[in-house]
């Protein structure tokens, strides 16, 4: 079956239906390649928010021709999830949490001055309107991966779903010239975050991997971290002072919109007056039936 016709099925499946599909893709029961060209499948949430069965593989993550902090390119296994097709906009943000902290104001802009601190929140409530077990304890903040709501990606699903398979500086390859066609950055952004999903995707169907905002990530950041880094699922150090951003954004040169670049900053620094203007967020899930119900 074709990828649009798969599409169109998943948007029309019943509830039940597209449970046993997160299913079988948590099993692995969808091809094992990870090429370019395997099909993908997308869901849409109780709160209407379309999403991206990412299966399960294995990838190099890293780059041994980058920067110090991407070194050494590592072999890594990541399990079957679910992430947002989009950049979590300003609707959804202000619908679940009341406020809209963005500068560049827009319904279908994604969100952005929102600290790591106030990404786990939304991550939160948005698993109790759908009935979800949450993630975070918001005392310690701590991440219980085990439930079946909404949470941060690690660092490494998140190199994972931006590559789609790929092995090349960009999802699209090495010519940085063609991230005009991706994403959003200094030579093209217009100086203003702009709406999502406008640039092509990535072969998984995820937009907006290479720019617009940098995005919000679970782990703690530690320049060394893939020195000691590899194996199933890792989740990044166990305490640090920063939090791990991916992504470039609309203001990033073209060379910190790369798959494997990587940024950080204090959880908590976009509470401040001003904020910044350059740090959003998509969100992850299990891709299992106990994964809660889905929208139509």
């Amino acid at each position: 079956m074709k990828l649009v016709e798969m599409r169109r099925c998943a948007a029309v499946m019943p509830a039940g239906a597209a449970l046993l599909l997160a299913c079988l893709v948590n099993c692995g029961c969808q091809k094992k390649d990870n090429s370019p060209a395997t099909p993908v499948q997308s869901i849409r949430t109780a709160s209407g928010i379309e999403m991206v069965l990412v299966p399960a593989g294995d990838f190099l993550m890293g780059n041994d021709r980058g920067e110090e902090d991407e070194k050494p390119a590592h072999r890594v296994h990541v399990g079957g999830f679910c992430m947002d097709r989009f950049e979590v906009t300003q609707k959804s943000f202000e619908g679940l949490m009341g406020t809209n902290p963005s500068k560049f104001k827009g319904p279908d802009k994604p969100v952005e001055r929102v600290s790591w601190l106030a990404a786990v929140k939304y991550c939160n409530m948005r698993s109790l309107k759908e009935g979800l077990k949450p993630c975070y304890d918001l005392e310690t903040m701590a991440c219980n991966f085990d439930a079946d709501g909404y949470r941060l990606p690690t660092e490494a699903e998140w190199e994972y779903a931006c590559r789609a398979g790929s092995t090349t500086d960009y999802s699209f390859g090495n010519d940085s010239v063609l991230l005009r066609d991706y994403g959003w950055f200094k030579e093209n952004s217009g100086e203003t975050t702009n709406p999502v999903g406008q640039k092509r995707p990535n072969a998984w169907g995820l937009h907006d991997m290479h720019g617009n905002v940098s995005e919000w990530c679970n782990d703690f950041y530690a320049e060394d971290a893939y020195r000691r880094s590899g194996g199933d699922d890792p989740r990044g150090p166990a305490t640090g002072e920063k939090r791990v951003l991916r992504g470039g954004n609309w203001r990033s040169a073209a060379g910190q919109c790369r798959s494997s670049a990587r940024s950080a900053e204090s959880p908590g620094f976009a509470d401040v007056c001003f904020g910044y203007e350059t740090y959003g967020f998509r969100c992850v899930r299990k891709a299992t039936p106990g994964a809660g119900k889905q929208g139509p």
